[in-house]
């Protein structure tokens, strides 16, 4: 009796990719996750509400993180307006895990 068993090349380069887009995914939720901490340190806390809109959502099944301050005013506080100074606390906080993000993708491909 001979058994053969077909598509092994081709089950090892799907495995391959899937642990690839695993690794992928680890990615953009820690970063997502350091993203959000980082804007919560920064906002100006009055009453708190401000910090603890901060919210974290994955999407794209895993491949999107998107983190936003819900709280109503919040736009206000981040860019400012004619009565009040901006209070910038998400884009400085996105621009250094821009970098944190770039850096964890890098080593993933190599």
């Amino acid at each position: 009796m001979v058994v053969k068993i077909k598509g092994v090349k081709e089950l090892k380069i799907a495995l391959k990719r899937n642990a690839e887009m695993e690794a992928v995914k680890r990615v953009v939720k820690q970063n997502g996750a350091e993203l959000q901490g980082k804007a919560q340190r920064n906002a100006p806390v009055d009453t708190g509400n401000l910090k603890r809109s901060i919210r974290l959502q994955i999407k794209d099944k895993g491949l999107t993180a998107v983190s936003e301050a819900t709280a109503e005013y919040a736009p206000y506080v981040e860019w400012g307006t004619r009565y009040m100074s901006a209070q910038p606390y998400m884009k400085p906080a996105f621009y250094v895990q821009k970098e944190q993000f770039r850096r964890d993708l890098d080593r993933l491909v190599k």
